[in-house]
C-alpha cells in the first residue's frame, strides 16, 4: 500500500482532518475551506467554512468518497458564520458530530449535531453546549466508555479572550515567562449533548515538570487538540501554531497533566497545521492537511495522510511531510 501524500479529494478544498474508523471503514471530518480572496490576518478570517462533508473510505486502498454536505450553517439557528474543524464520535448507535462556529455575538462556540450514519446528514441542537467556548473540539472516547471532550484554539479561536472565565474581547496570551493559556478538557454527559461539569486547562510540562511557559513556541498549545491512546499510555497531540509544528505529550489520564515528548511532524506548506491518529488494521496513521495543491493559499487546503511509526520505547518517529 503507498502512503498518501496526494490530496485525499480534489474536488473541494478540505482540511482540519478527524479521522476515525467505523465498521472497519475509515470517516475523515474535515472542515470544507471555501475559495474567495479576502485578505489572510491573525482573526482567521480567510477562513470562511459554511458547512460539512464528510469523506470515507473502504479501506486505505480505496478510492476516497466524498459524500456530499452533511450539516449546513443554515440548518443551525445560533450560528452566525465560520463553522471551522469539527469532530465525531459514536455511542449507542448514533454518530455525534461536535462543531465550533461563531453564535449571534461573534463568539466561538461548540455546537452538537447527531445522525445515524457516520456521513449523516447530521441533525444540529438548536442551540450550542452549554458553557462552551473556542474552537477545534476533538472528542475521545476512553476503554472505559467515559467521554472527554478537547478543545481551544488562540487567536481566531478566542482561547485568551477567557482567562478570566467569562469572555473579555481585549484579553490577550499571557506573558512569554508566564505558563500558557493552556487547552480545555471537560468530560460530557452520557447523553453526548452535554458538558459534565465545566472545563478544567490542561497542564503541559516541560522534562522538568514545569508547566511550559507562553513563549515557548516551539512547543507550547496553540490549537488543533487530539487524543489517542498506545499500549497504555495518553498521547495528547497539538498544534504549535506560530512555529507551525505538529506535537505531542504523554500522560497517565485523559485529563492531564502531560508531559511533552517531541515532534510528530515538521512543518507542512501554509500557516496551519491539524492532524488526527488512527490505528487500522494493525498500523498507525496521521491525517493532516497542507497548502500545496493551492501552491500555499493559507485558505485552500488538502487533506491528506501519512503512516505513523513508533519506536520501542513509545516515542513517536518525526515525519518530513515531503519525504519518505
Amino acid at each position: 500500500m503507498a502512503e498518501q501524500k496526494k490530496p485525499l479529494v480534489t474536488n473541494i478544498f478540505t482540511a482540519d482532518p478527524s479521522a476515525h474508523v467505523f465498521n472497519d471503514r475509515i470517516y475523515v471530518y474535515p472542515s470544507h475551506d471555501l475559495p474567495h480572496d479576502g485578505e489572510d490576518n491573525d482573526e482567521g478570517d480567510e477562513y470562511r467554512m459554511e458547512d460539512y462533508h464528510i469523506l470515507s473510505m473502504e479501506n486505505l486502498d480505496a478510492e476516497c468518497v466524498d459524500n456530499g454536505e452533511a450539516l449546513h450553517m443554515r440548518d443551525v439557528p445560533w450560528v452566525s458564520k465560520q463553522m471551522w474543524a469539527p469532530d465525531v464520535a459514536y455511542k449507542d448507535g448514533k454518530y455525534y458530530l461536535y462543531f465550533p462556529a461563531r453564535d449571534k455575538d461573534g463568539i466561538f462556540r461548540i455546537g452538537v449535531a447527531e445522525s445515524e450514519s457516520p456521513v449523516g446528514p447530521f441533525k444540529a441542537e438548536s442551540d450550542y453546549m452549554k458553557g462552551s467556548y473556542s474552537i477545534d473540539p476533538a472528542v475521545f472516547v476512553d476503554d472505559d466508555g467515559r467521554v472527554y471532550m478537547y478543545n481551544g484554539g488562540l487567536w481566531g479561536g478566542q482561547l485568551e479572550k477567557w482567562k478570566t472565565g467569562s469572555f473579555d474581547p481585549e484579553g490577550g496570551e499571557n506573558a512569554k515567562d508566564e505558563p500558557e493559556v493552556g487547552p480545555l478538557v471537560v468530560e460530557l454527559a452520557d447523553n453526548m449533548k452535554e458538558m459534565k461539569g465545566s472545563y478544567e486547562h490542561i497542564k503541559i510540562l516541560d522534562e522538568n515538570g514545569e508547566e511550559l511557559r507562553a513563549g515557548d513556541e516551539d512547543r507550547r498549545y496553540f490549537e488543533g487538540p487530539w487524543m489517542h491512546k498506545y499500549n497504555g499510555k495518553y498521547y495528547f497531540s497539538y498544534s504549535t501554531g506560530t512555529t507551525h509544528y505538529l506535537v505531542y505529550a504523554t500522560g497517565d489520564s485523559p485529563m492531564g497533566p502531560f508531559t511533552y515528548q517531541g515532534r510528530i511532524m515538521e512543518p507542512v506548506i501554509g500557516w496551519t497545521t491539524h492532524h488526527s491518529i488512527i490505528e487500522y488494521h494493525g498500523k498507525w496513521y496521521l491525517f493532516y492537511h497542507d497548502c500545496e495543491l493551492s501552491g500555499g493559499i493559507n485558505h485552500r487546503r488538502t487533506v491528506k495522510y501519512r503512516e505513523l511509526k513508533y519506536r520501542e520505547d513509545g516515542s513517536i518517529i518525526t515525519i518530513d511531510p515531503y519525504k519518505d
